[in-house]
């Protein structure tokens, strides 16, 4: 049994982190740091419920800490649980800035410790079934990949980190990390980055919306957006290729099945009816042939079931440090091509 202490109970630790940890067989979600409130000792009464990283630490028996707090706080708090024995989960962004990122990656490699990234829509069903028909070859030759992640929020979130102007806030480092890392996943590194990252609500003070185009030597593009003013939001994926495409309107239900707490008892948490599943429309002469493909039986729990396995020596890291210098790189890129707008070579 791994035992696993949490840093921060907001809506990441809340949601994303503390009930997929308690769901996943040899892991025990053994002490969670909330530095004020009664929620965490509400939900979880079994827990023990500290205020500080410090006291967290000094639980001997923690072996795993996962670190689900504001960004601009991920590089001191994994440094100092990586310098105290412990392996790390951080949730994405990795760190604020490649510079940080790099300078992890080296202290938790020295110190011998395992450091990854909360890369969890990995699992996502749908996308999982993309990556099947990418890796069978069944679209042909892919020209043309989009995800779009959109939401519909034209107010302003008072006392929000994430709306406010400091490091690793806006919707670039919330959004665009998870993107990036399918796009990364199916098709490999690009040559060149094109992004205009922008504010489109009135006072807004951190980016909220952003469109990134990445550049293949084959001629393929990726196209990566996100809007908090799209009322009616854009297909979740479209692929394009010489011998099909495939087009998936609705969101994994993982998001908000989780936001909600409901955890589906006896099937994949990202299961789907099957008039959410995505169309693949095969060309075939003069006609075309559609069909509905399901999305994978995966889930988040599966994310932290490497993990587990990863730290017993029983398999390979999924999300490695690589990944994650990878999309912390792509987001500095996006940055700088939408400052400078131009495109950026890799």
């Amino acid at each position: 049994m791994i035992e696993v202490g949490l840093v921060g109970f907001g809506l990441a630790g809340r949601a994303f982190h503390a009930p997929v940890i308690r769901a996943v067989p040899g892991l025990h979600l053994a002490a969670i740091v909330q530095r004020s409130g009664t929620e965490a000792a509400e939900k979880y009464p079994d827990v023990r419920i500290v205020r500080d990283l410090d006291d967290l630490l000094s639980i001997a028996a923690i072996r795993l800490v996962v670190i689900a707090t504001p960004n601009d706080t991920h590089f001191a708090i994994a440094r100092q649980c990586l310098a105290a024995g412990r392996d790390v989960v951080v949730d994405k962004p990795f760190t604020t800035t490649l510079k940080e990122a790099v300078s992890l990656v080296q202290f938790a490699k020295d110190a011998n410790r395992l450091l990854t990234v909360y890369q969890n829509r990995r699992y996502d069903g749908d996308f999982q079934a993309i990556r099947r028909l990418v890796a069978n070859g069944t679209l042909g030759r892919i020209v043309r990949f989009e995800t779009s992640y959109d939401r519909f929020r034209p107010q302003l979130k008072k006392g929000a980190w994430r709306e406010a102007s400091r490091p690793g806030s806006g919707i670039l480092f919330d959004i665009a990390p998870h993107l990036i890392d399918h796009a990364l996943l199916l098709f490999g590194l690009p040559e060149a980055v094109t992004a205009d990252v922008r504010m489109e609500r009135e006072n807004a003070a951190a980016d909220d919306a952003f469109d990134i185009t990445l550049h293949y030597s084959n001629g393929m593009r990726a196209v990566l957006r996100s809007s908090i003013l799209a009322a009616a939001p854009r297909p979740r994926f479209v692929l394009f290729g010489t011998q099909a495409s495939f087009v998936k309107q609705a969101f994994d239900p993982q998001e908000a099945n989780l936001r909600r707490g409901y955890i589906p008892a006896d099937t994949a948490w990202g299961a789907e009816p099957e008039e959410n599943w995505g169309v693949l429309t095969v060309s075939s002469g003069d006609s075309f042939e559609q069909r509905r493909v399901p999305s994978a039986a995966c889930d988040y729990r599966d994310y932290y079931s490497n993990v587990r396995d990863a730290i017993l020596g029983r398999a390979a890291l999924a999300v490695t440090p690589e990944c994650a210098l990878d999309v912390m790189r792509m987001l500095e890129l996006a940055r700088e091509s939408s400052q400078k707008r131009r495109t950026i070579p890799w």
